[in-house]
């Protein structure tokens, strides 16, 4: 049984995820945050790290980039959900496949482990994260031969709808494919609930 919780900003959305899941009370999480790292976000791990805690989770950080494989393994093996932030999609599939986690992250989640997703974490869940360039600098990921992604759902997330900052490309990601994918368009006050092979929009 698959559960996932795909949003745009986690901290945006704390109150909601709580009552989705109250499970995590107590839980411990892998947190990567390697989309972020190509766009340089500073303080992003420190504010990611403390809106975790305050849904009463024990963070483990995994800089899939830089860890090792057997860091890699026992992270996400071992940790009760995993979480994958915000950032450049392009890089962060990128530096999954490299390191091999992509593999062990499809079959823990496969295996009913919760999966959280913000932005690029989100987008990185979908069949293929093309559509997504209007969002993202392909450039950041110059070693990526093709876009398919974890497939872990079967829709296309666009989050940042509304977005001060990145809402204009969201929309131009909208426009441009909703006549060929299945586009499950979100504000950062949504959450998609992935259940039992249900897919629920909530706010």
């Amino acid at each position: 049984m698959k559960k996932l919780i795909l949003v745009s900003m986690l901290y945006q959305v704390t109150d909601l995820v709580r009552t989705i899941a109250p499970e995590l009370e107590g839980k411990t999480v892998t947190y990567i945050p390697t989309a972020g790292i190509a766009e340089e976000v500073e303080g992003m791990v420190e504010e990611e790290t403390s809106t975790l805690e305050s849904l009463g989770m024990t963070v483990d950080v995994l800089e899939v980039s830089t860890a090792s494989q057997e860091e890699i393994v026992d992270s996400l093996k071992r940790n009760d959900v995993i979480f994958v932030g915000g950032g450049n999609t392009f890089f962060l599939l990128q530096e999954l496949r490299r390191s091999g986690a992509d593999q062990i992250l499809i079959r823990e989640v496969e295996n009913g482990k919760l999966y959280i997703g913000e932005s690029a974490g989100s987008i990185i869940s979908c069949p293929d994260i093309g559509y997504c360039a209007e969002m993202d600098s392909l450039e950041k990921a110059p070693d990526l031969t093709d876009y398919a992604g974890l497939n872990l759902v079967d829709f296309y997330i666009v989050p940042h709808i509304g977005n001060e900052e990145m809402g204009e490309a969201a929309e131009k990601a909208v426009e441009k494919y909703s006549s060929e994918l299945e586009l499950k368009a979100i504000t950062d006050e949504q959450v998609i609930l992935v259940e039992d092979g249900r897919v629920e929009i909530l706010e």
